[in-house]
C-alpha cells in the first residue's frame, strides 16, 4: 500500500517543486533576445540584424530573454542552464514558451518548460 501511495504522490511533489512559490503558470509569445544587447540597443538589439550578436552571447551563456508585445521575461531554469544549451535554437526567434513565471525586484522571470518556434 505505502508503494501505491508513493507512486500516487510523487507527481504531484515533483509539480509542486517545479514552480517556485507564487508562480503563474502561463504560456507566452515574444522573440528570444539577449538581454543586455536589447536594454542598450533598443530596437537594435533585436530582429534578425542581431542574430549573430545575440547568438554569440548566448553561447557565452549571457543572460537572455523573451520580449513579448508587453514585456520581457529573463529566461531561466533548464534552458538557460549550461551556457543556454537548450536556448539555442530558439534565439533570435519568434517562439511561444510555456513556463512558471515569476516577479523579483521588478524583474520578470520565466522558468521555460517548453518552448517551439511559432509558425
Amino acid at each position: 500500500m505505502k508503494k501505491l501511495l508513493s507512486a500516487l504522490y510523487a507527481p504531484l511533489l515533483v509539480a509542486a517543486l517545479a514552480a517556485p512559490l507564487g508562480a503563474e503558470v502561463k504560456t507566452v509569445k515574444g522573440e528570444v533576445i539577449d538581454l543586455e544587447c536589447s536594454l542598450s540597443k533598443g530596437a537594435a538589439g533585436k530582429g534578425e540584424d542581431h542574430a549573430a550578436c545575440a547568438m554569440g552571447c548566448a553561447k557565452n551563456g549571457d543572460p537572455m530573454a523573451l520580449l513579448t508585445d508587453d514585456a520581457v521575461y529573463v529566461i531561466e531554469g533548464s534552458y538557460a542552464a549550461d551556457k543556454n544549451a537548450k536556448l539555442l535554437d530558439f534565439v533570435a526567434r519568434k517562439v511561444e514558451a510555456k513556463g512558471s513565471i515569476t516577479e523579483r525586484d521588478g524583474k520578470m522571470y520565466i522558468n521555460v518548460a517548453a518552448m517551439m518556434v511559432q509558425k
